[in-house]
């Protein structure tokens, strides 16, 4: 086997792992990309076109009249109504015009179309008009006409102005980080100490609890929400204090993240050098220091690994927070927020990608700042463990 065949032998796998990640990156990113032009495209574009004709003119078939026959004027043997079809400030270029709504588009800009009994209309491509017939106009209404107008494509902030003002997306928005920074914080913080203790110290039922650990990953969390509330509830109910708020959310999140918090610390911890754990110990330090100085420190990958998939989690959460929180104005978190605007605004496409791709910029900002940690800190605990 000569060195040409082992290059090609070697490259050829490596080229297809790489055509096939760009491929997924394509997938991945034109939904994006949809979401962010349409969420800059005028309503009346969004309606007319797709999002990827949006750097181009869009045709759009609207229907006018003419002016009414009052405005005819005579020249010579023939009477003429003339005019602009666009109204003052409307722009466009006239493509076709017809006079039948099952043909449109019948004739072209700048073509004289006879219409019959002595009547021919001239749409010009600016939008001027000339209706001309040989004997004089009847009626008190102008005559209908269908245009195929292209627009030239259009791009406005306004639709992010609706949905940060009049939407209120800003106050569920302010709802959501209050959701979901403390119930990211708070499991990874009580799961690095069980993760350190499962894997350091010795303690009798501690292969059992490493066991009900992985068990509570699989549990459904839909099955486990109503008794949660219902505890929920009672405790309120005892206390006096309501069981819906912010407290009852947090614990909520914290307690369906913790198994797999547990899980994955667990695994990094296991795998740090054991002989730096022992001289700790032969130096006097209490498992406190060593987990405070040595593991901690050691363990940020782990950390900012699973803080990027439980801030996910928790920002684009509904289910959890509609049970925990509730629907009212002040709860509302930004996903419940979009539900609302699409049920009650379900055609009005601008205001529903710019409220989603708002929701989008806070993961992306969270995960393009612990991206690199993210592999490292999967990988690293998968291949030794304690």
């Amino acid at each position: 086997m000569n060195a040409a065949s082992t290059l090609r032998r070697i490259g050829l796998p490596r080229l297809i792992v790489h055509v096939s990640v760009l491929l997924i990156c394509i997938v991945w990113l034109i939904p994006t990309l949809g979401i962010f032009v349409t969420s800059f495209r005028d309503p009346a574009q969004i309606t007319s076109a797709g999002w990827w004709t949006a750097f181009t003119s869009s045709a759009q078939t609207t229907a006018v009249r003419l002016a009414d026959p009052s405005a005819a004027r005579q020249d010579g043997a023939n009477h003429v109504i003339s005019g602009s079809v666009f109204e003052p400030g409307q722009g466009g270029t006239v493509r076709a015009f017809g006079t039948r709504i099952a043909a449109p588009s019948e004739f072209t800009a700048g073509q004289a179309a006879d219409l019959g009994e002595g009547e021919t209309l001239t749409v010009n491509a600016d939008g001027s008009y000339t209706y001309t017939k040989s004997a004089p106009f009847q009626g008190e209404r102008g005559r209908r006409v269908y245009l195929t107008v292209a627009t030239p494509p259009t791009f406005t902030t306004q639709n992010y102005n609706t949905v940060l003002t009049s939407q209120g997306i800003g106050q569920s928005f302010v709802n959501s980080l209050t959701v979901a920074i403390p119930s990211t914080i708070i499991p990874i913080l009580i799961a690095a100490f069980a993760a350190y203790a499962l894997s350091w110290m010795e303690f009798p039922g501690r292969a059992l609890i490493i066991a009900m650990v992985v068990g509570l990953i699989v549990v459904p969390l839909q099955m486990s929400l109503i008794p949660l509330l219902r505890m929920y509830n009672e405790i309120g109910a005892f206390f006096g204090v309501p069981s819906r708020s912010y407290a009852g959310i947090w614990l909520a999140h914290s307690a369906f993240g913790m198994p797999l918090a547990i899980y994955l610390l667990r695994n990094y911890i296991a795998g740090l050098p054991k002989e730096v754990i022992e001289s700790a110990r032969v130096d006097g330090a209490s498992d406190f220091e060593i987990f405070l100085k040595i593991v901690l420190p050691l363990s940020f990958p782990a950390l900012a690994s699973f803080a990027i998939f439980q801030f996910l989690w928790t920002w684009n959460d509904l289910l959890v927070a509609m049970v925990f929180l509730g629907t009212g104005k002040d709860q509302l978190v930004l996903t419940g927020a979009l539900n609302a605007l699409l049920g009650s605004q379900g055609g009005r496409w601008e205001i529903l990608t710019a409220s989603a791709f708002i929701s989008i910029l806070v993961p992306l900002i969270v995960f393009f700042a612990l991206q690199r940690y993210l592999v490292r800190g999967l990988l690293a605990g998968s291949v030794k463990g304690g």
